[in-house]
């Protein structure tokens, strides 16, 4: 009996660790260093923008629309899920929708491993360090300081969460959609990346979630998502 325990045990927590793996290896996905342009250089006209939209993101960061770009700053998927929930029209968590949760969080950590390479290949100084202010979430400056700012990883995350929550419920696209695309001014607004930062990262995440469409279990995850969707709906 003790045997038949552990053994049910043991496949129960090497499901649980499937479950948590990324769809495809870095390998895998698309490469934006060959895709995408490079971010713009210093005193360029691009440049120049992404200068003005830095303004104008500081220019947000009082009131609601600032509380909103720090509670946009996790990466936690539970809590990703929860914020995009108003925009979905329902609870998005383990407890409501453990199979979507389950799609969420293999996609998210996907998504993650597309902004590795240029990040890295790049390492762009970020907006407060190129003008060493302060940003609107000062306990991540120590460690986001030593890291790239092209592309946005967060809005990686963020707009691919956004794109896999409207194809399961086109309905409320455009009010996901919405959430998804402030997800990223977010980040601007916050002043931990320029505005060229998180437009070539909406790119990247578009790119990954059709790269993801051609994988057997990310099509099975979505499509156990949508039916449990629709039995909770039915209810």
């Amino acid at each position: 009996m003790k045997r038949c325990i552990v053994l049910l045990a043991g496949i129960l927590l090497s499901f649980s660790l499937l479950a948590q793996e990324p769809y495809l290896r870095a390998d895998d996905l698309p490469d934006a260093v060959k895709f995408l342009p490079p971010p713009p250089e210093d005193g360029s006209p691009a440049f120049r923008y992404d200068e003005a939209r830095y303004l104008w993101g500081k220019s947000q960061r009082t009131g609601e629309r600032g509380q909103q770009a720090v509670q946009e700053a996790t990466t936690n998927v539970d809590t990703m899920a929860l914020l995009f929930s108003k925009a979905f029209g329902r609870e998005l968590s383990e407890k409501t929708t453990p199979r979507t949760m389950q799609l969420l969080k293999r996609s998210v950590k996907t998504l993650r491993l597309a902004a590795a390479k240029p990040k890295a290949t790049y390492m762009r100084l970020r907006p407060f360090v190129f003008y060493r202010e302060a940003t609107l979430i000062p306990g991540h400056e120590h460690f986001q300081r030593t890291t790239g700012s092209y592309p946005s990883g967060h809005t990686v995350r963020g707009w691919g969460m956004a794109l896999i929550l409207a194809e399961l419920c086109p309905e409320r696209q455009d009010s996901i959609l919405i959430a998804g695309y402030e997800w990223g001014q977010s980040r601007v607004i916050a002043g931990y990346h320029w505005q060229s930062d998180v437009d070539a990262s909406r790119l990247l995440s578009s790119a990954t979630v059709a790269r993801l469409h051609a994988n057997s279990e990310f099509l099975q995850d979505l499509e156990a998502a949508r039916a449990e969707l629709a039995g909770n709906k039915s209810r």
